[in-house]
């Protein structure tokens, strides 16, 4: 259950996967939704869906923050040099931060947003609870400041997560050290 120096625990691991399938998800509906949708009220329903999901991402890093603070990390394989092994860390860090920093600045843009008091919209999560709106009423220019915030997010945990992929691959490929196994066996 618990992490050891060779590998990952199960709540880790599940973390870890289901966190990477709703951000994957998530990113991907973000693209969909304001690129290829032009009907508003389709785009709506994929909105509310996009804030349910996002709050789900939230969680889960959460989840993940404090289960990876509450268990010591597995040790990294031999052989990585001291460039790497920092890499390594500042890439989780950064990680980590988008992980939260997204779903929080996608958030904040739909309570700034002023249509969103005009037409009495509830930020609510899957239909069963609304989530609290701290910035009453909205304005255009702190809904654009967010939504360019979540955007630069986006990108950047786009450009992570393309990353973080290639280095896995690249070490179960190339080096060939097991690390990408731990992940998936958890040994």
């Amino acid at each position: 259950m618990f992490n050891t120096i060779a590998g990952w625990g199960w709540p880790a691991r599940l973390l870890h996967w289901a966190s990477a399938g709703v951000i994957l998800f998530m990113l991907g509906l973000g693209v969909y939704m304001t690129n290829f949708v032009d009907d508003v009220y389709a785009q709506f329903g994929l909105f509310q869906t996009h804030k349910s999901w996002g709050f789900v991402a939230f969680t889960l890093g959460v989840l993940r923050i404090g289960w990876r603070l509450a268990n010591p990390s597995p040790a990294l394989p031999d052989g990585m040099s001291a460039l790497e092994r920092i890499g390594a860390k500042a890439g989780h860090l950064a990680l980590y931060v988008l992980v939260i920093a997204m779903p929080l600045t996608g958030w904040l843009t739909a309570t700034a947003s002023p249509l969103q008091d005009s037409y009495g919209i509830k930020n609510m999560v899957f239909g069963l609870f609304e989530m609290p709106d701290p910035i009453v009423p909205g304005t255009q220019a702190l809904e654009d400041l967010f939504s360019t915030m979540h955007l630069a997010c986006g990108i950047a945990l786009t450009a992570l997560i393309l990353g973080h992929a290639a280095v896995a691959l690249r070490h179960q490929f190339v080096k060939r050290d097991g690390l990408l196994r731990r992940m998936v066996l958890g040994r």
